[in-house]
């Protein structure tokens, strides 16, 4: 698979990431979680995205792949639900990190993000030492934000992180087209998250409570349906090509807990670049309609 350099970090990444957010249900089978990570690695995939949220997830990345902990960059995230530690603290900062690091058996985490919290928070210099003190200390190797709009803006120009996760799809292109070249500018790591756009389009009418709500007006409004199937491309295709492609974009993470899923978006990004008349029919669409719209929250 298809490696590249993350910005100015020293690290490099895969073209595809597999966002660990799926592997903490705890309804999912140990040995079907620890099949499913390993084989991600097995193919290639060299970025594993996970979170103080998610679950069981950190655990499981830890129980199942700290023997081969140098195969893959590690990227997490946090901030808040510390024990210990009030939210948005330097100690929620620091212990976070530590207790990660015993879920995650292992000494360093690559990439540590602070976690979608608003612009006021994010400019706040003790949070900003306390990342600081964790880089110095060798906890982990690059500051990082992820999260959308007026947040996602201070964190690029404001010199203090060395990487940043924002969503890029086909209905999610305000961080594209208006962030991210001052993020390339400045040499940071750009991971994209949500780069299948919830799969929005599976729902026939609109969906309610099922995060897809707002990307699937945009697809409509967008037209994307009538691009793709004058492409001859399914939408997985489509969608996950798009992102992965992106100028500015490093790696697309996208979730899952079906290996045959996982094998599939293998597959798909392994077919390179969507071909430049389709990108063209997106971009117009783009420019007719969709230039207002801010980033997805």
């Amino acid at each position: 698979m298809e490696q590249r350099d993350f910005g100015n970090t020293g690290l490099r990444v895969s073209v595809l990431g597999l966002g660990a957010g799926q592997i903490g249900d705890g309804t999912l089978s140990e040995d079907h979680a620890g099949t499913l990570l390993n084989r991600a690695i097995d193919r290639g995939i060299t970025l594993v995205d996970t979170a103080r949220g998610y679950g069981l997830s950190e655990e499981r990345i830890g129980r199942h792949l700290a023997y081969r902990r140098h195969d893959f960059i590690l990227s997490s995230k946090g901030g808040y639900s510390v024990d210990g530690a009030e939210d948005w603290t330097p100690q929620a900062i620091r212990l976070g990190i530590e207790q990660a690091l015993t879920r995650l058996r292992c000494d360093w985490i690559d990439i540590f993000h602070l976690h979608s919290c608003p612009a006021d928070t994010l400019r706040r210099d003790d949070l900003l030492g306390a990342l600081d003190d964790a880089r110095t200390a060798g906890l982990i190797r690059v500051a990082a934000y992820s999260g959308e709009n007026e947040a996602l803006a201070w964190a690029i120009q404001s010199g203090r992180f060395g990487s940043i996760e924002t969503s890029v799809n086909l209905a999610d292109q305000f961080s594209r087209r208006q962030l991210l070249p001052a993020a390339t500018e400045s040499g940071m790591g750009v991971i994209a998250k949500r780069p299948i756009a919830n799969a929005a389009w599976r729902f026939h009418e609109r969906p309610v409570g099922d995060y897809a709500e707002t990307y699937w007006d945009r697809l409509r409004t967008l037209n994307i349906d009538t691009i793709r199937q004058n492409a001859g491309l399914d939408w997985f295709d489509l969608a996950l090509r798009f992102t992965a492609y992106a100028p500015g974009v490093h790696s697309a993470i996208v979730g899952t807990a079906n290996i045959q899923n996982l094998e599939r978006n293998i597959d798909l990004v392994q077919q390179g670049p969507l071909p430049l008349d389709v990108l063209t029919h997106i971009e117009a669409a783009w420019t007719q309609h969709g230039l207002e719209w801010g980033g997805e929250v």
